[in-house]
């Protein structure tokens, strides 16, 4: 009876050491788990939407009753895109802009006037004689003229020069067409919608211009 007591015993012991046992084990196996996952999460993402994937393109059924039109219905008119296209010359003293429906042509300050003038040089004259020609190739009667400057010296003064430039480009222009039936939109928009970076002079230089546009020929 001793002897079976003692091994009774003797099991109880074990049985109650084997329980911590069993509980640090499971707790060891999570903490690692755990952190693996944590290492994961600070990989290297994947931009949304490029994420690898293996399931086939869903076929499209063109008798699928809800791709047709509702009985009825109509599809819009047919829209053509306005597609822009830029020429910009090496120096980048002209800028010409053809979309479906204008021309623009933009001109930097520096070739057609001096230094905080609305005087024309003989250079600047021959460049708007070419736009000239462009309007009457295109039948325009439309034409705006506008001028800008860039953001430095005062606004006021930057509005003024703007329309005394916007002005004399729409004088050459006049003489160039000749034709009463020709009217025009002349502003001066001083440092208003800039087109570059007012921050550098390169872009200040690009902002100094006057934007000679007139609606597309429709033939």
């Amino acid at each position: 009876m001793t002897r079976t007591h003692t091994r009774s015993s003797a099991r109880a012991a074990a049985s109650r050491l084997a329980l911590p046992i069993t509980v640090v084990s499971i707790m060891v196996a999570t903490s690692i788990y755990g952190a693996a996952t944590t290492y994961a999460d600070e990989g290297p993402s994947v931009p949304p939407g490029t994420e690898p994937s293996a399931a086939a393109p869903v076929k499209v059924d063109p008798n699928d009753p809800d791709l047709k039109l509702p009985e009825g219905a109509t599809l819009a008119a047919a829209k053509v895109l306005d597609i822009k296209q830029v020429v910009e010359d090496q120096s980048g003293d002209e800028r010409r802009e053809d979309t479906n429906a204008d021309v623009k042509f933009a001109l930097q300050a520096e070739v057609l006037f001096g230094k905080d003038s609305a005087k024309l040089s003989a250079e600047a004259k021959a460049r708007i004689s070419t736009i000239a020609e462009e309007i009457k190739a295109q039948n325009a009667t439309k034409i705006r003229v506008f001028g800008f400057t860039d953001n430095l010296g005062s606004s006021a003064h930057g509005d003024v020069l703007s329309r005394k430039r916007a002005d004399a480009v729409q004088n050459v222009l006049d003489q160039e067409l000749n034709d009463s039936n020709v009217t025009y939109e002349v502003r001066g928009y001083g440092e208003q919608y800039p087109i570059a970076d007012n921050s550098t002079e390169t872009g200040r230089k690009k902002n100094r211009r006057v934007e000679v546009s007139f609606p597309r020929s429709e033939s």
